[in-house]
């Protein structure tokens, strides 16, 4: 999910599907409400009888066609619409007369206070709002747990995905995951639009942290998150430790490329994918492949990107919400998709045309749900209008509201629609940032070691410089309570850096700005990196971002490694960093990426507690002119190798 920003693609004449499905077989009106509110805890089939899609015993494929049969146009228009909780707040019954699928939160759309009890709440009281409308359908509650229930204050934040790439540690993922949907579903929320499964071929790119790597091999090998969502399959979704994921962004955001429109904006992020048929469907499609023929995702989030084919004549860019060929063509029909595609947040804006024309195009191309935040009723007053004109088929209506259906049938919402709070109790427990913990120093990739500076000896008088070190906010990123997340230590509970050197080390001076005196000191530990950031704002030539190490950070490695014999340097960043001039001033370099709440684990293997047995998801440029630089390119000459880390025993 996302925030606007203004900037638009010309939508022209789609081109045939054929080249690209033979390239990815090689991948393999107002509605009558009760004026009743149920109370949390009440069955939906109590409430309401005996009628066939309340019943449980049936298979879910009978209970929405009766329930279909039984909605009005209004009803499943109201089903395909989904608004930010802000826009409903002051008027939740709002929620009961449009007959709204869902709700969610945007980046740091939350309750006050933020505490898992408020959250259930919270949800719970605009489903009862849900339950109030006339056939009773219960809402979808969708919020962004992309590296665990990032919204909530006190639950477990584990490295974003960049740095779950760096493990290989499929099976982790897959734990990391679970407790993430545990976390979530505990707090009301039963779908997360998580995993991201782009393939970032590009460093520049402002989200490249939500990637599990560059090659796309590694990153359908981690779709084993999709797994830790949901179950092993649609019967583990009702379970009260499961959510509904969301494969995004579907496909090819993180192969846009780079450069500057006409305005001057970059855009590489919502950019152009210039590309054949078949090396889409083989680095960008691929993940998407497994993530639906073999984990059963349930969502899937198209991308605002554009798809510009190099291998069609005359090809112009199409925005992936109108792209009829990949959303219905190869997607629903090639691959087999069988759950519901969600629009990005207010995404059909971006298409050409007036609003009318976006809602059309977008649902005609194939779009089931629209994430529209702040103006649900103008959707569902142009939509239904668009199917009262013919513009829309009804057959197209029914199809995408038969989706959405099934996944509350299989979510369990209508037997359970409130909020299960058995597991409240284990959100940001020991038992779970155990696990973030051993993720955090699993994904940590040791790119030098000369004269086996690491690991550190406790009994080591250690001189700990940079802001980063200290920093939980820093070390957690965006998407962490807030949307581009913040600096600081005071947003969420967890463990910095320093403070799980500190629990190993006896004697640890530490000077954010290197300023301290440097005499009597063994080992000098630098921590360097970035200040949090998300799409868009963190893209390469906005804000002043670049991958070039700040002068801050420059300056700290030159005083302490000159000063102090042996020095360590840890890079605390969503992505790769220019440092060819710094490396050897170093004894030992790090790349940290963004670990979390847990920064024990980064002392862990500093240590020697856990050995380093990270490897580099993404090749490692020489300067910021080599981008973009992927493992397979003619000439590839990379600082660092993709799959490159020492290990340590």
């Amino acid at each position: 999910m996302r925030r606007p920003r203004s900037r638009s693609t010309d939508v022209r004449q789609q081109h045939p599907a054929a080249l690209l499905l033979a390239a990815a077989a090689l991948v393999v009106t107002a509605i009558p409400a009760s004026s009743a509110v149920a109370e949390p805890g009440a069955s939906a089939t109590a409430l309401s009888g005996t009628r066939p899609y309340l019943d449980s015993r049936l298979p879910v494929k009978q209970r929405v066609v009766d329930l279909l049969g039984r909605m009005t146009l209004a009803e499943k228009v109201g089903q395909m619409t989904q608004a930010e909780r802000g826009s409903v707040e002051s008027d939740q019954t709002q929620i009961t007369s449009l007959a709204l699928g869902s709700l969610l939160s945007g980046g740091g759309s939350v309750p006050t206070p933020n505490t898992p009890e408020a959250w259930a709440d919270m949800v719970d009281g605009y489903q009862s709002h849900a339950l109030a409308s006339r056939l009773r359908i219960p809402i979808l509650y969708g919020v962004d747990s992309v590296h665990g229930h990032g919204n909530l204050v006190g639950a477990t934040i584990f490295p974003h995905n960049i740095g779950m790439g760096a493990t290989r540690d499929t099976a982790l993922v897959r734990e990391a995951a679970h407790i993430t949907a545990t976390e979530t579903r505990a707090t009301g929320p039963q779908w997360v639009f998580a995993p991201c499964v782009c393939v970032t071929r590009d460093e520049r790119w402002g989200r490249s942290y939500e990637s599990f790597g560059e090659d796309p091999r590694l990153v359908t090998r981690m779709t084993t998150a999709v797994e830790g969502l949901q179950g092993r399959s649609t019967k583990d979704l009702a379970r009260n430790d499961r959510v509904l994921a969301t494969v995004k962004h579907y496909a090819g955001d993180g192969d846009t490329t780079y450069g500057t429109s006409t305005t001057g904006d970059y855009i590489i992020d919502r950019g152009i994918t210039k590309t054949s048929h078949k090396r889409f469907a083989e680095i960008d499609l691929a993940p998407y492949v497994t993530a639906v023929q073999v984990h059963d995702v349930g969502s899937v989030m198209p991308s605002y990107s554009s798809v510009q084919w190099t291998d069609v004549p005359g090809s112009e860019p199409i925005r992936m919400s109108a792209h009829k060929e990949l959303l219905t063509d190869v997607l629903k029909q090639k691959i087999g998709f069988d759950g519901f595609l969600i629009s990005d947040w207010d995404a059909i804006t971006e298409l050409p045309g007036d609003f009318a024309t976006q809602v059309r195009t977008s649902v005609n191309a194939g779009m089931d749900m629209f994430m529209q935040p702040y103006n649900a009723p103008q959707f569902i007053q142009a939509l239904t209008a668009e199917v009262q004109a013919g513009r829309v088929k009804m057959s197209r209506i029914d199809d995408a509201v038969s989706r959405i259906l099934k996944a509350k049938f299989e979510l369990g919402l209508f037997e359970h629609p409130y909020t299960d709070r058995s597991h409240i109790d284990t959100i940001g427990s020991a038992a779970h940032r155990a696990v973030a913990r051993r993720a955090v120093a699993e994904s940590q990739v040791l790119l030098k070691n000369d004269g086996k500076a690491l690991p550190l000896k406790s009994s080591q008088r250690l001189y700990v410089a940079g802001v980063n070190a200290n920093d939980l906010g820093n070390q957690a990123g965006g998407w962490t309570v807030t949307w581009q997340g913040q600096s600081g230590n005071t947003a969420f509970p967890g463990t910095t850096i320093l403070q799980g050197i500190r629990k190993t080390a006896k004697n640890v001076t530490y000077s954010a700005d290197a300023s301290a005196p440097t005499a009597g000191h063994d080992v000098g530990v630098v921590v360097i990196g970035e200040t949090p950031y998300a799409e868009g704002v963190g893209d390469v030539g906005v804000g002043g971002h670049t991958l070039n190490l700040s002068a801050t950070d420059k300056a700290n490695i030159d005083r302490v490694c000159s000063a102090i014999r042996t020095c360590v340097v840890l890079d605390v960043a969503g992505r790769t960093q220019i440092v060819t001039d710094q490396l050897p001033k170093t004894d030992a370099f790090v790349m940290s990426w963004l670990p979390g709440s847990e920064g024990d684990g980064v002392a862990d293997v500093l240590f020697g507690k856990r050995p380093f047995t990270g490897r580099l998801p993404v090749s490692w440029p020489r300067s910021e002119t080599q981008e973009p630089i992927n493992v397979g390119d003619r000439n590839y000459n990379p600082l660092f190798p993709y799959g490159y880390g020492l290990t340590t025993g």
